[in-house]
């Protein structure tokens, strides 16, 4: 049942929505609706909190009707907002369970305490549409340029207009001895939109890699039109940055297009950077010809992949050292960014000497293992072989591949080699019970006898004591030449399955 007031018109108050809708960029609904709970909460100032007071503003003439609402219900709760059938057929209504009763109430005569609140209902209304708005009409943005003038700065941070909307530029997102003023114009990344408690917010930077890559995008029309694509970018910011380019177009060069006649693209983003200097680099699908790119204008001799690690060795000319690295590592480290691959820089000497080293450190374990001469031994570890394990397990014509070396001086190689390991496996299983490492962690599939002695060495004794460890710490406990991190992890995962079968036995003994 729905009865109403017998109430003025009010076009002023249409006239007055119009105009906020306008002003603010928001719904003349949305300004309506303020008003109504405006007056709805002087209402209940007015009447009492505890009535459920509504009130409703006619979209055409501006009337203002305030009413009571009570709900039909089967059984009262709450006597001020409900009442029963019965009650209602007794005020002679007919109504059903889930209808309202509305007695329409006089208009409110404002006094100031009321108006002031009002007011203040319908600013804060008014406010939130307004971010809702700007909300809904930057969330979809978020990875575009925008262009805005500085309203004001605080503590380092700028607020920046946008026109239709604030945004924050964060200090941290600011390019290093970046200064801005009041009215100052300032471009930037939208790098995230979001609902915070204060409402919604727009951040902006100019510090995020893909703020350099959209300026490229700008000044190099073959980036907007497609030919050319943006494969990694990697800054720091206002000091140097790199950008790895490919063209879909055979006859177009991608770092020619980029740079520009006579540097002018590049340069203009260099400008708008504060100078910040930009190696654009040639992307390659191969990761090895790719990082050597990367380290531009650095001279690399050779690499060497490690895929499953995800790192590369470099090995630089020794007078390139210096510039493959970059001031403060800044060269080898932007590389590493742009390409995701942990990079480790060598100079041929360095490479010389450890190559060396490695050498006589495998001839001197082959000589003392398998009581061989160095000429033998020599020539196992100029043949790759790194391990006496390696030596005893691998098909025998693999060793009978070597020049010099026949059947039978394969087959006693291979005798000697597992010989060897028995005995080294029996002074380690002795080694292992003397200091005290559990039979259920000598157990576990993945440790070797001469692990378990490491990490009894260190401490480690028990299931638990390895289930405790991270997989870098094992690494690092047992040498970087003993396991991948994936290996690591499987170990330790195998050395804590006994905590989840504790766990179930413990709730089936609950049960």
């Amino acid at each position: 049942m729905t009865e109403r007031t017998a109430a003025l018109p009010r076009p002023e108050l249409l006239q007055v929505a119009d105009a906020v809708a306008r002003d603010k960029g928001i719904d003349r609904d949305e300004v309506l609706d303020a008003m109504e709970q405006a007056i709805q909460k002087a209402g209940r100032s007015k009447y009492g909190h505890e009535h459920d007071i509504r009130a409703h503003i006619d979209r055409k003439n501006g009337e203002i009707q305030l009413a009571r609402f009570m709900e039909v219900v089967e059984e009262v709760e709450n006597e001020l907002t409900q009442l029963t059938v019965a009650q209602a057929a007794k005020k002679k209504l007919t109504l059903a369970v889930g209808e309202f009763l509305v007695d329409p109430l006089p208009p409110i005569d404002f006094g100031r305490i009321a108006a002031q609140t009002a007011k203040q209902v319908i600013v804060q209304k008014v406010r939130d549409a307004e971010r809702q708005r700007q909300f809904n009409e930057f969330k979809d943005r978020t990875g575009e340029i925008v262009n805005g003038l500085v309203k004001r700065v605080e503590f380092g941070n700028v607020v920046v207009d946008l026109g239709r909307a604030e945004a924050l530029l964060r200090r941290d997102e600011l390019i290093p001895r970046e200064l801005f003023r009041t009215g100052d114009r300032v471009r930037a990344y939208i790098f995230d939109v979001r609902q915070e408690q204060r409402g919604p917010q727009i951040f902006l930077s100019r510090t995020h890699p893909q703020f350099m890559a959209k300026l490229f995008g700008q000044e190099v029309p073959e980036i907007y039109d497609g030919i050319i694509e943006i494969k990694a970018v990697a800054r720091d910011p206002g000091s140097r940055a790199k950008i790895a380019v490919i063209s879909r177009d055979s006859g177009i060069d991608p770092v020619g297009a980029c740079v520009g006649m006579r540097g002018s693209r590049v340069q203009a983003v260099v400008a708008e950077l504060q100078g910040e200097k930009i190696d654009i680099i040639q992307w390659s699908q191969d990761p090895a010809t790719f990082i050597v790119n990367a380290l531009a204008p650095a001279e690399v001799a050779k690499v060497v992949l490690d895929e499953e690690a995800h790192r590369i060795e470099v090995v630089v000319p020794n007078d390139q050292l210096s510039l493959a690295i970059g001031r403060r590592g800044q060269n080898v480290r932007l590389a590493s960014q742009l390409t995701t691959w942990d990079i480790d820089i060598l100079t041929e000497q360095e490479e010389s000497d450890r190559r060396n080293e490695e050498f006589r450190t495998r001839s001197k374990m082959f000589i003392d293992l398998l009581d061989v001469d160095d000429v033998i031994a020599h020539l196992l570890v100029g043949e790759g072989f790194s391990s006496v394990e390696e030596v005893a397990f691998v098909p025998l014509e693999d060793l009978t591949d070597i020049e010099g070396f026949d059947e039978n001086v394969a087959a006693e190689l291979q005798q000697r080699a597992r010989t060897a390991l028995e005995e080294l496996d029996q002074r380690n299983e002795e080694r292992r019970r003397e200091i005290g490492v559990s039979d259920e962690l000598a157990a576990l599939e993945g440790i070797n006898s001469t692990m378990l002695v490491q990490l009894g060495e260190k401490g480690v004794k028990t299931l638990d004591d390895l289930a405790d460890l991270a997989g870098d710490e094992l690494i690092e406990f047992l040498g970087k030449e003993s396991m991948t991190l994936d290996q690591a992890n499987a170990v330790i995962m195998a050395a804590r399955a006994h905590w989840f079968e504790d766990e179930v036995a413990e709730e089936e003994g609950k049960n």
